[in-house]
């Protein structure tokens, strides 16, 4: 069984507390970390919204919202949840008396005192500065940030200038949940705690890296904003570039925050910018039409939006062939995809090894080894090898996976990334969490990638809705005699 240790008392004021993020994951993560004996009863969880709402009304929300991420329910221990629970209605962008009952609320012992920013980034700066006028930027609080953290560097450096004027950087969490999850914090572990692999996690033995977030859903809700930013701006200037980075980096000083920043942002700046003469060799953007998604008919991109005749040059989709300019990896390719209306749900990282120098065994079935981590949705580690097939009548090698499932192995309910995170932000440690000048690194490179995209007049290919892609991501990694991972 895994051992749930106890954090510190605290408070925690979730600012868009009835909105999707804080009924989806929020308030389900604080929940069943007081379930597991990880929160202390003196917490105060704080909801704020624009919604008129009693208290008893956000208790009716947030226990609906915990049923249903609860596969077992206790009435009991709801109820002794629910007395966590306060509400106030009012707009968190406008200083005054309005504040008198979240601070009546706040407990002024010491304890962490934590503001989660469940809103549009466009409003982080503005509530960061009602913050400091009404004096709650103490040495105790700590700022949680959503991504995205701007739509570019100019806008990126503006928000964390002036997040940055109240809050000092190290009070400031910048969260992405990929980070949390399970698989990703054991990529660290399997690199650097086993002797096994570190000698071998580079150019000398890997041949190329492919990273893959596929979703199945549209555009659920999101379709404003999404059109804003497209598959670049929402997934790979965060998700898909900190697992990279974590793929990528070298082995840091110690787990200590810095030293495990630093190594990332190494990996940033080492990144091969994209120019208006490589980006079509090397990238693909498309978007999804009218397609069969688990056997349901579903409209294609511009169907969904708002409007009559919608036009749109935003991209669903897309992949990229990335290089980083380092001794460890010079030469290696990283292929990055993400894309909404695929074929299925999942994120997975492959490491394909070079094959054998000498090929021994002469079989058709000779293939290198893999080592594929999933992230989602059933969270585990495969590493695939050549083995003998039993009997007699030659040597016939098979291709078989050592498979480590988390479920299966540890058959225990895992804490899921938010609940990691949160008790993470409580306990101070900023190691998952990104810094101020990784965001930024992060859309330096994004931005020489979009401005690529538009000098060269990059076509915007289709795919049909539930499928793995355009046929013109296939060919990237073609071109390079390989092919996608798709198991």
């Amino acid at each position: 069984m895994a051992e749930f240790i106890p954090v510190e008392p605290f408070d925690i004021v979730i600012f868009g507390g009835t909105g999707d993020l804080s009924k989806r994951k929020l308030l389900p993560a604080l929940y069943h970390r007081f379930l597991d004996g990880q929160i202390h009863e003196t917490c105060r969880i704080i909801g704020v919204a624009r919604s008129k709402r009693t208290r008893e009304q956000f208790i009716e929300l947030a226990e609906e919202a915990c049923k249903a991420a609860n596969g077992e329910w206790d009435s009991k221990k709801w109820k002794a949840f629910a007395k966590l629970l306060e509400y106030d209605a009012m707009d968190i962008t406008t200083a005054g008396k309005q504040w008198d009952n979240v601070k009546s609320w706040l407990t002024n012992d010491g304890r962490p005192q934590i503001f989660y920013l469940a809103t549009t980034p466009l409003i982080y700066v503005d509530v960061c500065k009602v913050l400091g006028e009404e004096g709650l930027n103490t040495e105790h609080a700590r700022l949680v940030l959503e991504k995205p953290i701007g739509k570019d560097l100019a806008s990126a450096e503006a928000i964390n200038a002036g997040v940055g004027a109240v809050f000092d950087e190290k009070a400031i969490y910048r969260i992405d949940h990929y980070l949390g999850k399970e698989t990703v914090q054991n990529l660290l572990v399997l690199r650097f705690a086993n002797a096994l692999f570190e000698p071998v996690w580079s150019r000398n033995a890997i041949d190329h890296v492919q990273i893959t977030v596929a979703e199945s859903i549209g555009l659920e809700g999101r379709a404003d904003y999404y059109d804003r930013s497209g598959a670049v701006r929402d997934m790979i200037q965060n998700h898909l570039l900190q697992l990279l980075c974590l793929t990528a980096m070298e082995p840091p000083n110690s787990l200590h925050a810095d030293d495990v920043r630093m190594e990332k942002i190494k990996v940033l700046r080492a990144l091969k910018p994209f120019t208006e003469e490589t980006v079509a060799q090397n990238s693909v953007r498309a978007q999804y039409e009218a397609g069969l998604v688990d056997d349901e008919k579903v409209p294609s991109y511009l169907e969904t939006l708002s409007g009559d005749a919608p036009q749109s040059s935003t991209e669903t989709f897309a992949a990229l062939k990335v290089e980083i300019s380092n001794g460890r990896w010079a030469g290696v390719p990283f292929y990055l995809r993400t894309g909404k209306r695929m074929t299925d749900r999942r994120s997975s990282i492959m490491i394909q090894f070079k094959p054998t120098p000498h090929p021994l065994f002469d079989s058709a079935d000779r293939v290198p080894n893999r080592l594929v981590m999933r992230l989602q949705p059933d969270e585990g580690m495969k590493l695939f090898m050549q083995i003998k097939e039993p009997g007699p009548g030659g040597m016939r090698l098979k291709y078989l996976p050592l498979d480590l499932s988390y479920a299966e192995n540890f058959m225990v309910r895992y804490p899921d990334a938010y609940e990691r995170l949160l008790m993470d932000v409580v306990r101070g440690n900023l190691s998952l969490f990104m810094s101020r000048a990784e965001v930024e690194a992060a859309w330096r490179w994004v931005d020489q990638l979009l401005a690529s995209w538009e000098q060269s007049g990059q076509p915007l290919e289709q795919y049909p809705a539930g499928t793995q892609g355009p046929l013109q991501s296939a060919m990237l990694l073609d071109r390079d005699g390989r092919e996608w991972w798709d198991e």
